[in-house]
């Protein structure tokens, strides 16, 4: 079986995702990135999802983005909260610049360690954030860059990365998951939990997450 790295963030993106590679007959090392997030509980919920699925690997590598802040999560800025969907069309203060640039290298660094040729990172461009570092032209441009930047893609072997969920629906997203066993009550979305890490029920993702569960008729089970 090949080797792949998946960026598990404990959210339902990337337990979803995990889930994808075993079917599609990869063994999932997993990589949680600790940037310095305040809802730091999905960081234990990423140990319950790599758990459950039973991952080869669990690395965790620490990255403290709160040294240069500007964005909500991790920086002392507000979440926004209760806005309704038409209104989710700018790029929002959730937005953590570099994020995903500095996750997926990293990522692309312990592949090469390991000997994976793949890369599964839970990205979405449909949904609402808009964030630049979700649509299929970053995730393109990146994989060219990885092939020009290791060993091993100048040796003849690079690097995929596949974001499989990238033109999926939250909805679309779910239904494969629960046929895939995934278990979304062990996974956290939200910006900004309580001290208790529990999910406000008010900001974008929280909205969209329940939003989604509503139309399939389900109650989100992180929720109960």
């Amino acid at each position: 079986m090949p080797k792949c790295v998946v960026l598990l963030s404990g959210g339902l993106d990337s337990a979803t995702v995990l889930a994808l590679t075993k079917s599609l007959g990869f063994e999932p090392y997993a990589l949680t990135v600790v940037y310095g997030q305040r809802h730091r509980v999905e960081i234990d919920a990423a140990k319950k999802v790599a758990t459950a699925q039973g991952v080869v690997e669990h690395r965790f590598v620490s990255v403290d983005l709160n040294a240069i802040g500007g964005s909500a999560l991790t920086d002392d800025i507000a979440v926004p909260k209760d806005r309704i969907e038409s209104e989710m069309t700018d790029i929002p203060v959730t937005y953590v610049p570099a994020r995903n640039t500095i996750m997926l290298s990293i990522a692309l660094g312990y592949a090469e360690v390991i000997g994976a040729y793949d890369i599964f990172v839970g990205v979405n461009a449909v949904d609402y954030s808009g964030y630049p570092d979700c649509r299929p032209e970053y995730i393109a441009a990146f994989e060219n860059m990885a092939r020009l930047a290791t060993k091993a893609g100048v040796e003849g072997k690079p690097t995929s990365i596949h974001a499989p969920l990238i033109t999926w629906t939250k909805q679309q997203i779910i239904e494969r998951g629960l046929a895939l066993g995934v278990d979304y009550a062990l996974t956290h979305s939200c910006y900004d939990p309580d001290e208790q890490g529990r999910p406000c029920r008010r900001c974008d993702s929280c909205l969209i997450r329940q939003a989604a569960f509503a139309e399939l008729g389900l109650n989100d089970p992180a929720l109960s």
